[in-house]
């Protein structure tokens, strides 16, 4: 028999949701409306004027060939961290699956990189392929491959892709685990009874199963390469060299805060507000009635 709780009149439940109300309205609501209003207006080089200039900042926007790069730039680098970190993350979370000795112990040591703050993340991977000073940077220069980040575009990029990677792949874990755990072990009993052994049972019976948290856990990773990753991308090479790890949210922060252009960081940010709500409504849709299926 379903139990429902009833609250007694209206303003118990308004004062339940009061500060979940407040806290997105102070930080989400707010914030996102005055980034819409900036990006209407652009100020004067001393910033002490604005005038209103409609859609001019996002006409400048896409018609800059740099912030064009920046998409493309930040687009390869959403796919590739979302691959790296989902695939490591089932591969692992399938082993700590299975019945072995010390399960529980693997399992916690997988969570517990997800606590490292991603500006550390980033320092952990630079002390590791410093060219001179990193364990394998200088490592690679010893055995002849030519390893610089700080000089090579491809090299820093992978090196931010890694290192993005690496701190979402416990949150990944998590979830693949928790997916994994739900599938009813008679299912995986009777498949093994008709004889789906190994890869073509993962493949055939226990993936199609998984596929809910594969599509939830594909939104939030493009949603965290898109915005958490920028103490990640500072910290490594601060978008550099040139601009070959410079993504769109460090785009967005070097035009407002070091470039002190407001107006064109704010649409900006509205472009890519307006993307990762493109894309949650899409997962929302079409991926999630897949899922249903």
């Amino acid at each position: 028999m379903e139990r429902r709780t009833l609250f007694p009149g209206r303003v118990l439940p308004a004062l339940l949701i009061l500060p979940q109300l407040v806290l997105t309205g102070v930080f989400f609501l707010w914030p996102a409306l005055q980034a819409i209003t900036s990006s209407l207006e652009r100020e004067d080089a001393f910033g002490t004027s604005t005038e209103f200039v409609g859609l001019d900042n996002f006409a400048d926007l896409f018609g800059d060939p740099l912030y064009l790069a920046a998409i493309g730039r930040t687009l390869v680098f959403c796919a590739c961290v979302t691959a790296i970190a989902m695939g490591v993350a089932l591969v692992l979370a399938v082993l700590a699956d299975t019945e072995i000795r010390g399960r529980a112990f693997y399992r916690t040591m997988l969570i517990w990189p997800y606590a490292v703050a991603p500006a550390m993340a980033a320092v952990l991977w630079v002390l590791m392929f410093h060219p001179q000073i990193g364990l394998v940077g200088a490592w690679l220069n010893r055995i002849g491959i030519a390893w610089d980040y700080k000089l090579d575009g491809t090299q820093a990029m992978a090196l931010v892709v890694l290192a993005a990677a690496w701190k979402q792949v416990s949150y990944n874990f998590i979830f693949f685990l928790a997916g994994l755990q739900a599938i009813p072990k008679t299912i995986i009993e009777a498949a093994r009874i008709d004889g789906a052994r190994g890869v073509r049972r993962f493949r055939t019976i226990v993936l199609p199963l998984l596929m809910p948290t594969v599509y939830f856990l594909l939104v939030v990773d493009l949603v965290y390469a898109a915005f958490d990753t920028f103490a990640t991308v500072y910290a490594v090479n601060g978008g550099g060299p040139g601009q070959s790890t410079q993504t769109l949210v460090l785009k967005v922060y070097l035009d407002g805060v070091v470039n002190a252009n407001v107006g064109s960081s704010s649409a900006q940010s509205v472009v890519l507000m307006a993307g990762v709500i493109v894309l949650c409504a899409l997962q929302f849709r079409f991926l999630g009635r897949k899922a249903a299926t």
